[in-house]
């Protein structure tokens, strides 16, 4: 295939899992589809780290626009050197190559220490009563394989979060999400890199 041809295929699909990765992490921002919880401060920090956005979303995105009007060989960048556009576009994949790493490691974190919930404490023997906390990072006398494997493949362990309604499930389907986005934008990233160093040697293969 042509540089001309996979930039033309990479670069949209850069733009839908970017967009995808955005919408996903404001999602994570408004557990059970209401804005109280992040009015009060009461989301998790993984989640108001926004990953999703500046990694797996705008650093993806700036990517994935040259590259589609590099393949496309839009108005601005068909007659400013092909070899400089490939270029370009190597160098932003890498930057895409980061962003979509950094989103699959602090999702991959999320996803781990669960959501932040309003919780019964007593029942992990390290308090009494309700609070706002991780209760599957707190839970006390587990190791840490153990209570992943819990929280993670044992749904009875959900019910322990009283509010946000269904946040566990939210976390996880969110989290979940942004890990398969931001390891397909990796796969496709680097696809790029290479694509745009074959650019920078050979150009555009179009009309040969």
């Amino acid at each position: 295939m042509c540089v001309g041809k996979c930039s033309r295929i990479v670069g949209p699909c850069l733009l839908a899992l970017g967009t995808l990765s955005v919408a996903a992490n404001i999602l994570l921002l408004f557990p059970g589809g209401t804005s109280k919880y992040l009015v009060e401060g009461h989301i998790s920090k993984h989640a108001k780290a926004m990953p999703g956005i500046w990694g797996g979303g705008i650093a993806v995105l700036l990517a994935a626009t040259h590259i589609t009007a590099v393949g496309w060989r839009c108005a601005g960048c068909s007659d400013c050197g092909t070899r400089r556009n490939a270029f370009i576009s190597a160098v932003l994949s890498k930057l895409a190559l980061l962003g979509a790493a950094a989103c699959f490691v602090l999702s991959g974190v999320g996803l781990t220490n669960g959501p932040l919930c309003f919780y019964n404490a007593s029942e992990y023997s390290h308090g009494h009563g309700t609070l706002w906390g991780y209760p599957f990072l707190d839970a006390s006398g587990q190791e840490p394989d153990t209570r992943t494997e819990n929280y993670l493949h044992n749904r009875r362990t959900w019910s322990i979060c009283l509010e946000p309604a269904g946040v566990v499930a939210w976390n996880v389907v969110l989290f979940s999400l942004l890990l398969l986005i931001s390891a397909t934008e990796m796969v496709l990233a680097s696809l790029q890199i290479l694509n745009g160093c074959l650019g920078c040697l050979c150009g555009f293969c179009e009309g040969k």
